[in-house]
This record gives structure tokens, C-alpha cells and sequence, in this order.
């Protein structure tokens, strides 16, 4: 009878560790970007994610989108997941998290890491504001020189207008002297 008392006792105790173990927070990951987190447009980059432990399914996650996530099984301490063809739209805050065989539960998230994914037009991700400002300067410089052609223009018209009016009144007043032969004689 005390053998069958010390087999359920012993039976007993190692399923508690077990729940005990379940239960566990598991570590958070560490999370990193090879070669950078800096990915030129079309680029590709590898997000690490590193556990304490192994034979593992890693996850990775972007703050911005609850719809992303992708799941990876390692035997290992950690994972790879490969981003390609990266577009500005795939900038953000990426995290990841893991879970062991036993605990089925995931683990804390790994610290976020901002990936940054350059533009063609100057490298920071704002190709909307620039254009927009190159058609301003553009539309304005325009403006100026149109503005500045219909003044040269007036003011010509103006000039060519008194030129000719008062070649015009010196002529009239030499038809209406008295004294036409005498002036000219002058």
C-alpha cells in the first residue's frame, strides 16, 4: 500500500510541474535586422528573431497590421523570416514571439524594430510631398515669367506709343508756324 501511496504521490507531483510549466511567462525574444533595418526600395532584408530556447515555432508581427503574421518551426535558437521586393507600404514597427512544444503559449513580444524602407525620389519615404513641392516651385516660376513677359510687353507698347506722339506734335507744329521758311532757315 505504501508503494501504490509514494507511485501516485510521485505521479501527482510530476504533472503539477508540468501545469506549473505551462504556466510559465516564457522570455522575450530579441529581434534584428540583417544587414540593417534601413532597406533600399525593392530591397530585401532577413528579421532575426532569437529565443532561449530551442525547437521552437517562432512568429513574427507588424504593430500596424493585426492581419500580418508569419509562423516558422526551428529546431534551432532562432529564425529567419525573409522580406523581398520591399515597398514603402511595408515600413513599420515589427515584433516577434515564440512558443515551445510544452506551453503552446506564446511568448512575451521581442522589443519592436522600426524597418525603414527608402523611396526612390530622395531615400526618406516622402515621394508625395516632394512632387508636390517640385509642382509648386514649377506652377510658380511659370507664373513669374508669364507675369514678367506681359509687363515687357506693356512697357514696350507704352514707349513705342510717346515715341511715335511726339515725332508726331514736332511735326504738326512746324506744318502750323507762321513763319515756316524763316525756322527753317534758322
Amino acid at each position: 500500500m505504501l508503494t501504490e501511496f509514494l507511485s501516485l504521490l510521485c505521479l501527482g507531483l510530476s504533472l503539477g510541474f508540468e501545469d506549473e510549466k505551462k504556466n510559465e511567462m516564457l522570455p522575450k525574444p530579441t529581434l534584428s535586422a540583417l544587414p540593417s533595418n534601413m532597406v533600399e526600395h525593392r530591397g530585401n532584408v532577413s528579421l532575426r528573431c532569437q529565443s532561449h530556447f530551442q525547437n521552437v515555432t517562432f512568429m513574427l508581427g507588424k504593430l500596424q497590421d493585426s492581419g500580418y503574421r508569419q509562423e516558422q518551426r526551428s529546431t534551432g535558437h532562432e529564425a529567419e523570416f525573409l522580406l523581398t521586393h520591399l515597398e514603402p507600404k511595408d515600413a513599420g514597427m515589427y515584433f516577434c514571439a515564440y512558443k515551445t512544444m510544452v506551453s503552446q503559449e506564446w511568448s512575451e513580444e521581442s522589443e519592436h524594430l522600426w524597418l525603414q524602407v527608402k523611396d526612390n525620389d530622395d531615400g526618406r519615404g516622402a515621394p508625395a510631398a516632394k512632387k508636390s513641392t517640385r509642382f509648386i516651385f514649377a506652377a510658380t516660376f511659370t507664373c513669374l515669367s508669364i507675369l514678367l513677359l506681359f509687363l515687357s510687353i506693356f512697357f514696350i507698347n507704352i514707349c513705342t506709343q510717346h515715341g511715335s506722339s511726339s515725332h508726331e506734335e514736332a511735326t504738326k507744329r512746324t506744318r502750323h508756324s507762321k513763319f515756316p521758311k524763316e525756322e527753317a532757315a534758322d
